[in-house]
């Protein structure tokens, strides 16, 4: 029996799921990156990040190319990145709402005083 779409769909979501996974992809946006790159950037044991690469590229979200002794890292295709900076733009949006929403809080409890 095929996985219903919302199931597949959380499952995408919970593979994202991990803050070095979505570093890497953040990283990826403008082009290939080499690991030793990836890891300077990171700041991860050698170790996480190649767990976390290899969920990656399991998944299918990115590849991995060899230059002579380095590995290099793409995004598949730029339909991750769109999702990225679409989460951008909501948490944005959700911040400043946060944000208003404590400056009337604020704007009340001086009021009451």
């Amino acid at each position: 029996m095929p996985v219903p779409l919302h199931h597949a769909k959380a499952e995408f979501f919970r593979m994202l799921g991990h803050p070095v996974r979505i570093r890497v992809l953040e990283l990826l946006q403008d082009g290939p990156v080499p690991v030793r790159e990836l890891l300077e950037q990171i700041e991860v044991e050698p170790s996480n990040l190649s767990q976390q690469l290899a969920v990656l590229r399991r998944s299918g979200i990115v590849t991995s190319t060899r230059e002579g002794s380095t590995v290099v890292y793409a995004m598949a295709g730029p339909d991750v990145a769109d999702l990225l900076r679409a989460a951008r733009r909501i948490l944005t949006e959700l911040l400043a709402g946060q944000r208003e929403l404590l400056q009337e809080l604020e704007e009340e409890a001086a009021a009451a005083r």
